[in-house]
């Protein structure tokens, strides 16, 4: 977009999903633009809202007893038109974030100012989606897992999540990590910017840099790892540091085992009962 958006009009476009704060390129050599007019357009947003009482508003004597926050950022409301699903029991999506069509958030889950859920998604319980993460249509993130935000600490770019991947229970991705296209992330993978990922199946170490975010592939099977620490005192003590092991790629039977249930994601065909 040529024009940078401020205020209202920003987070009317970003939970209309026409902006986003990270977008997929036009070619294989620039698979994502980061937009950080996006970013810097929210910032400017909480710095000039003030905190105020925020609260049921059928009991608005009760309000200051239940919360504070900045006044740009209410919580948002859903109509039927939205198709989207949201289960009672305190999940919160705020201000400024897009719900693709048929996602699904069981409770409780948030998802910040900025972020983007596609199509068909599925954020399970105690799940964290950051401020403009970005996340593909299709992707389950399992419960307890947790996306990072880019507004704090300062990133250059958000954490992607690409379309149909597979984020395990407790799993955490920060930092701007992209993961590809049907990727896999088993329970317990931590990913930042600075973890190294050694792939098993291709024979080679993959890294993050101050130029480039750290990226899993497509339809890569992350399981956590570690390897050995570094020094004579580590050695010394058979200290191990965290890693992350891609084991293998996705085939028939990783499918299988990962096959979610329509009728629990709320996809039931028109004219069914």
């Amino acid at each position: 977009m040529s024009v940078a958006l401020q205020g209202e009009d920003l987070l009317q476009a970003l939970e209309a999903g026409t902006v986003r704060a990270a977008e997929p390129g036009a070619t294989p050599h620039a698979p994502w633009v980061v937009n950080a007019w996006v970013k810097e357009g929210i910032l400017a947003i909480f710095r000039s809202s003030p905190v105020v009482a925020m609260g049921l508003e059928a009991n608005p004597a009760e309000a200051a007893a239940l919360f504070r926050d900045k006044q740009a950022f209410p919580l948002r409301r859903w109509d039927e038109s939205s198709q989207v699903r949201i289960v009672p029991g305190g999940s919160a999506i705020r201000r400024g974030a897009y719900l693709g069509p048929g996602v699904v958030g069981m409770p409780p889950m948030y998802v910040n100012v900025g972020a983007y859920v596609g199509e068909g998604s599925m954020i399970d319980s105690h799940a964290l989606v950051g401020s403009c993460a970005q996340i593909g249509a299709g992707v389950h993130l399992s419960a307890a897992a947790q996306i990072g935000g880019v507004l704090e600490p300062v990133g250059a770019q958000p954490v992607i999540i690409e379309d149909g991947a597979f984020v395990g229970g407790g799993a955490g991705v920060y930092e701007g990590v992209r993961v590809g296209r049907h990727a896999v992330l088993a329970a317990g993978v931590i990913l930042t910017a600075s973890t190294p990922v050694y792939d098993l199946v291709h024979g080679c170490e993959r890294r993050g840099s101050a130029q480039a975010p750290l990226e899993i592939p497509a339809g890569a099977v992350v399981v956590p790892g570690s390897r050995p620490a570094r020094g004579e005192f580590a050695e010394q003590r058979g200290l191990q540091v965290a890693c992350a092991l891609i084991v293998k790629y996705r085939d028939e039977r990783t499918d299988a085992a990962l096959v979610m249930e329509d009728a629990l994601r709320g996809q039931v065909e028109s004219g069914d009962s």
